[in-house]
């Protein structure tokens, strides 16, 4: 890789938008694998339409790789329509949980205001340890980690990302003017995969 390629990589957050179809999400992960390239985080979720599913897919590279794979994963017969996005353009966060020892929290009033000036709850108290959750950045989250080390941290554990396009009314809004003009009272497994042109062109 040249030095100017190397210079121009970022995050990027690829979404994708699919029919729920069987094997999808491992025909989706080996166009990366056979690239040998390294998915940083990948969710799948239920989108707004029922049906739907999107997936979000992080990985830091030049946009026009991203750009080649994104074609690639829409050639797959499921994929309905993708998108990829800066971290500028999206509003994401991930969920953290840290474990740590009851005992530490109840005597060490220090810790308990680390974790309350980070915005982590408590979900689940015991005698023997405390379960800490957050929700943010990267950063925010690892920062918690480097500061409950000293304190006896058990365990930690983080989610794959989670986000929202900034600007993304266009897919919502064809795919509602679609509906509106070809209503289905049920749904149908790939019902708009012979019209997604029509319904995804942007």
């Amino acid at each position: 890789m040249s030095e100017q390629a190397h210079i121009d990589r970022e995050e990027y957050n690829i979404t994708v938008y699919t029919e729920n179809q069987v094997g999808l999400l491992t025909r989706i992960a080996m166009i990366f694998s056979r690239r040998k390239m390294n998915i940083l985080s990948l969710n799948t979720s239920p989108s707004e339409i029922e049906g739907i599913h999107r997936f979000n897919i992080v990985i830091h590279e030049t946009e026009e790789v991203v750009s080649k794979i994104c074609r690639q994963i829409e050639k797959q017969v499921e994929v309905l329509k993708v998108y990829y996005h800066t971290n500028e353009d999206v509003i994401w966060q991930e969920m953290a949980l840290y474990k740590v020892p009851t005992d530490v929290i109840a005597e060490k009033v220090k810790v308990e205001r680390l974790l309350r000036e980070n915005g982590a709850r408590a979900v689940v108290i015991r005698r023997d340890y405390t379960v800490f959750e957050t929700t943010g950045h990267r950063e925010e989250t690892d920062n918690l980690i480097k500061i409950l080390q000293p304190y006896g941290l058990i365990e930690f554990v983080r989610s794959a990302r989670i986000a929202i396009i900034k600007d993304s009314d266009g897919f919502n809004r064809k795919l509602r003017e679609f509906e509106r003009a070809e209503p289905s009272h049920e749904v149908v497994e790939n019902e708009y995969l012979n019209s997604r042109e029509k319904v995804f062109s942007m």
